[in-house]
């Protein structure tokens, strides 16, 4: 491996770790009762490298679903034909193996650091700018104007809405096998109502 596969595989090993590190102490103290010394005293580094790694406090606990931002527009981009049917096969897929980003997820480390997320109004906003540049990047991929926009809202509201019910669900006591069929049903539902519902170019996939 080159030098510089080298440092990006360090690098990336620093964020993982230190993320870990973070979540840990936020799930035993809660967010707003650790700081960001703190954090860095664990992770044994000083708070200005940590500050190099992730700008802002609520960087660390994002990171962890770091990787999905920007996945809509991904599918899209790899996708042949119509980019709401890929989305609806990806979204089932993600049901099928309890991807945690769907909400189909009864593991306790995963409904712990989802009450951490959207039980941390802090985390919340942040997240929410994660959405707005997963939006953009999937009307970019779509054609970029308006009628892209509008579909790249409706679609990533679509995703967000699906994901929520399913945690809210799961995180009120019932388990994944009584949550699936609705779940995949729900899916089935809103992507249909999408497909019908967007401008033609859009359903039709005559993106350049």
């Amino acid at each position: 491996m080159s030098e510089s596969g080298l440092r990006e595989r360090k690098k990336q090993r620093m964020y993982q770790v230190v993320s870990d590190i973070a979540i840990r102490l936020f799930l035993e103290k809660g967010f707003d009762a650790v700081s960001v010394a703190e954090v860095a005293a664990a992770a044994e580094i000083s708070k200005p490298t940590l500050f190099r790694y992730f700008p802002a406090k609520e960087d660390l606990v994002l990171h962890r679903i770091a990787d999905h931002e920007g996945e809509a527009a991904r599918v899209v981009a790899e996708a042949e034909g119509d980019p709401v049917e890929a989305l609806r096969r990806h979204f089932l897929a993600g049901l099928e193996r309890c991807d945690p980003v769907t909400g189909l997820n009864d593991d306790p480390r995963v409904l712990a650091f989802h009450r951490l997320l959207y039980g941390t109004p802090s985390l919340v906003a942040r997240a929410h700018t994660h959405q707005e540049r997963s939006e953009a990047a999937l009307a970019e991929v779509l054609g970029g104007d308006l009628d892209a926009r509008l579909a790249a809202g409706q679609i990533m509201a679509v995703r967000r809405i699906l994901a929520m019910e399913n945690w809210r669900r799961i995180a009120a006591g019932e388990r994944v096998a009584d949550v699936r069929a609705d779940a995949v049903a729900a899916a089935q539902r809103a992507f249909g109502w999408l497909a019908a519902g967007l401008p033609p170019a859009i359903r039709s996939d005559t993106r350049e």
